[in-house]
């Protein structure tokens, strides 16, 4: 009994935000498949929807309310998710889905949603998105524990994380082509490495306004002389925040973007005197509670948040202040290649997390007797692929490096080598994909050669077609199909044209 109501009093400290959006930069896999909407938080990643790393990551934590806040048209593929058995988080967490009307041309900032729903959060909140893939080895508790500590010795109002970004080798970028779109552009920050504070946070406007330089107070390089420097890291974009922060952020109505222009903002308040005083008594306002600040002082491992002060009255250093106002970052640097930690915002980052998952998955066809009956003996599938239930394969079929979906039909000497299938893609006799993925639904015709392409949900390849470092939308075979009909619309008057000339 005590161990139940202990969990149910750490699942009330936070409330755990996961935004799931259009997915504009995963387009066309993301575009919609007719009326049907193919939400970025279940595009799968080793057949499992990414926002179900999300939830598990949350469930880990022992944190288990939950406020999923996705656009209008993708509630009801997003709910039947998460209250179906194929999510096991939901049977644990208490999932609010909520939404907000968006179109997938006009998106709407984070900070603007936040803002909306600033009624439901009641208290401190995980910021979190739904296409983060965490790594073992950093759990959630990590960044909880990092931001209880803080906050409760010296004030600090919020803590993110930042993963090393993997530096890329020759032979990795020749497998997704440019035509696939670009890769993410990487973020300086600057950080103190001692107190774990992140100090600043480069811009785009910023970087628009000046690209050579970086413009830094001498404020921030007085308080901490021994920062660093790097663009080396890129943001999780999980933040845990005290609430006080959502109430700055309703008191900032023209910030759009949290990681543009509120993380940013948050960061200068520590250090720049005026904006502390102005905003100090909303991020940290005095209350008649009972603190632990008095011990905190005698501990070895509380930050002195004065340190290397100025007596200057002109300096904008804070001197003095009973809450820092600090915002923490953890800084995670993976201990090897095998070790994974990703952002699914783009495509490239989308294949090579599947890419990477076949390394380190433990099954490679389905257990049960009934799915396995549908693989015929005959085809050949290396012990690096992942194949979904109920996926048919025929004879002589020839699956390699690949990951492959549910109710998917692959056809007879059919090859596939180093590809993505989403559910229910048919591959007919004698096709040919390499380094591919395939949006659900689609279809390759008969010995048709696809290479480096992506594919909007419902696209289909015809038969004999030869396609090369493309992204294949739903419109160009419609438009090809439609100039097709018009050149036979034209034969045919041609034709009616001669015969009546000819009976004339």
């Amino acid at each position: 009994m005590d161990i139940i109501e202990e969990r149910s009093l750490v699942s009330r400290e936070f409330l755990a935000v996961i935004l799931c959006g259009f997915g504009n930069e995963l387009h066309p896999l993301t575009s919609n498949n007719g009326d049907e909407p193919c939400p970025k938080a279940l595009l799968p990643v080793a057949n499992k929807p990414i926002i179900d790393y999300t939830l598990a990551w949350v469930e880990q934590a022992r944190i288990q309310d939950v406020l999923v806040i996705c656009p209008t048209t993708h509630r009801t593929a997003i709910s039947h998710h998460i209250d179906s058995d194929i999510s096991s988080s939901s049977t644990v967490l208490r999932i609010d889905v909520q939404t907000f009307d968006e179109s997938q041309d006009a998106s709407i900032g984070t900070s603007t949603v936040l803002r909306h729903f600033a009624s439901r959060i009641q208290g401190d909140f995980i910021l979190l998105p739904c296409d983060f893939i965490p790594p073992p080895s950093l759990p959630l508790s990590v960044l909880l524990d990092k931001f209880r500590t803080e906050a409760l010795a010296d004030g600090a109002i919020a803590t993110t994380c930042w993963f090393a970004t993997p530096k890329k080798h020759e032979k990795d970028k020749s497998l997704t082509p440019d035509e696939w779109g670009p890769a993410v552009a990487p973020t300086a920050i600057v950080w103190d490495d001692a107190s774990g504070t992140l100090l600043h946070v480069d811009t785009p406007d910023a970087i628009d306004d000046n690209a050579d330089d970086m413009e830094l107070r001498m404020a921030l390089l007085d308080r901490y002389p021994h920062t660093k420097l790097s663009s080396g890291f890129t943001d999780s974009h999980v933040y845990i925040c005290k609430r006080t922060v959502l109430d700055a952020l309703v008191d900032k109505p023209l910030f759009e973007s949290f990681r543009e222009d509120l993380l940013p903002w948050l960061c200068k308040i520590q250090y720049q005197r005026t904006k502390h005083r102005k905003y100090g008594q909303l991020l940290h306002p005095k209350t008649s509670v009972i603190t632990q600040d008095l011990s905190l002082s005698h501990s070895t491992l509380r930050i002195n948040s004065t340190q290397n002060a100025d007596d200057t009255e002109d300096s904008e250093e804070v001197q003095d202040t009973p809450a820092s106002l600090r915002v923490g970052v953890v800084l995670f640097r993976p201990s090897g290649p095998e070790e994974h930690v990703a952002r699914i915002n783009n495509i490239h980052s989308f294949f090579e997390t599947n890419r990477h998952c076949l390394t380190t998955a433990s099954w490679t066809l389905p257990s049960e007797p009934k799915a396995r009956s549908l693989i015929d003996a005959k085809a050949q599938i290396s012990t690096d692929s992942i194949i979904g239930t109920s996926t048919q394969i025929a004879e002589r079929a020839s699956i390699k490096r690949s990951t492959i979906g549910k109710h998917c039909v692959i056809g007879k000497m059919a090859k596939i080598t180093g590809c993505v299938l989403l559910d229910h893609c048919v591959v007919e006799d004698g096709a040919k994909l390499e380094g591919s993925i395939l949006g659900k639904n689609t279809k390759v015709g008969a010995k048709a050669d696809v290479s480096k392409c992506v594919t909007q949900a419902g696209y289909e390849v015809p038969a004999g077609e030869t396609v090369k470092n493309e992204k294949l939308d739903v419109s160009d075979w419609t438009a090809v199909s439609e100039e097709g009909d018009d050149e036979d619309d034209e034969d045919e008057d041609e034709d009616a044209s001669e015969s009546s000339d000819d009976s004339t």
